[in-house]
């Protein structure tokens, strides 16, 4: 069921909230029943589920200065939507990982394909086999229907997204600043391509400026994005590696181009491969541990999943396998509802049986 204005405009008010990170945001949803209700509880009603001392503070103070729906109806107006967990379009790799932001700010449009992504990072002092490697590798990732993910950082991420755009593909370009800020400016005509063609995501609210601190943080949001992670190039203290040991930490695949051990640019790559990761010497070799030939079966499974909004919910919530039950309690729904529905979404090949009563989406 789509949230009410009302409802988004309350996830705005409550992510505007120092202090209320997803666990306590999730913990709020959860003995309040919505959005609205948290925003709206009493202080003793707050301190019942754990918001006390400053973090209290702030809430009473934000709440008194900051009008959620004006902010919520400016920001429609910019072409910047509010992408909450209940949303169908939040992307559900991101949405597993531990603490996923509970709320986006995105510019452009999350699309069924983009589930399928790989991104592509690196060293803003990329050199010219940087950017060649670059572009072989997305261009391989394009002609396959994968997603792009990078930083719109300068380097190898903008190459990337570059590369992307050039070949026809999709990219997702996730920020350290609101998605109405861009960082580095001179990359401001490319991420207005990127929104054409594929989105701009930031957990940041609109009008947050670029800083140092959010650039690590947004890095797991990129590797949480996606189905593996590619290290172009990267120096002993680069970002990138930030992003690899978080893809690390999700489950995700880790690749890293080798280069000379001479080099600057190279020496965080050759560290990644030393410590395990996939040593990418071809495009091909993604293929190979990823498996994307299937990628087009799976889009095209995906293209039979109807407009209908309770079973987009129900694959939505079995990303893992869950007992019939269990997806009752997460979604609201009635038992009946939700047996008659799992069997319609069996026989289409939407999800598939992995015990009793236990489902699991066919991706």
């Amino acid at each position: 069921m789509a949230l009410t204005f009302e409802e988004r405009a309350a996830w705005v008010g409550l992510h505007r909230v120092k202090g209320i990170g997803p666990v306590r945001f999730r913990r709020l949803l959860d003995h309040f029943g919505s959005a609205q209700e948290a925003w709206r509880a009493s202080p003793k009603e707050l301190e019942q589920v754990g918001v006390t001392g400053q973090a209290l503070e702030e809430f009473l103070a934000t709440r008194q200065q900051v009008d959620p729906r004006a902010l919520l109806e400016q920001w429609e107006k910019k072409g910047i939507a509010v992408v909450t967990w209940e949303d169908p379009d939040y992307p559900p790799r991101l949405k597993h990982i531990s603490q996923s932001p509970p709320v986006l700010y995105m510019k452009g449009r999350w699309i069924s394909q983009d589930d399928w992504a790989v991104a592509v990072v690196g060293t803003r002092k990329a050199t010219t086999y940087g950017r060649r490697v670059t572009e072989e590798i997305v261009d391989f990732l394009v002609q396959h229907r994968v997603t792009v993910v990078s930083g719109l950082a300068r380097g190898i991420d903008g190459y990337a997204h570059e590369a992307a755009l050039k070949a026809g593909g999709r990219t997702i370009a996730v920020l350290g600043s609101g998605p109405d800020i861009i960082y580095p400016p001179e990359h401001a005509a490319l991420a207005r391509r990127i929104e054409a063609s594929g989105a701009l995501i930031s957990d940041y609210p609109p009008g947050t400026p670029p800083d140092g601190v959010h650039f690590p943080a947004r890095n797991r949001i990129i590797s949480g994005l996606s189905l593996a992670v590619v290290v172009v190039e990267a120096g002993e203290r680069s970002g990138a590696l930030i992003t690899a040991a978080f893809a690390a930490d999700q489950g995700r695949e880790v690749f890293a181009v080798p280069g000379s051990i001479y080099a600057a640019q190279s020496q965080g790559t050759l560290r990644l491969i030393q410590q395990g990761a996939h040593l990418l010497r071809r495009p091909q070799d993604l293929a190979q541990v990823l498996d994307l030939r299937l990628v087009p079966e799976h889009q095209q499974a995906r293209l039979t999943l109807p407009d209908d909004p309770m079973e987009r919910l129900l694959w939505e919530n079995l990303q893992e396998p869950l007992h019939v039950d269990d997806l009752c309690a997460r979604t609201g729904l009635p038992s009946a509802q939700v047996s008659a529905l799992l069997i319609l979404m069996e026989l289409k090949g939407l999800v598939r049986q992995v015990g009793n009563m236990t489902y699991v989406a066919v991706r």
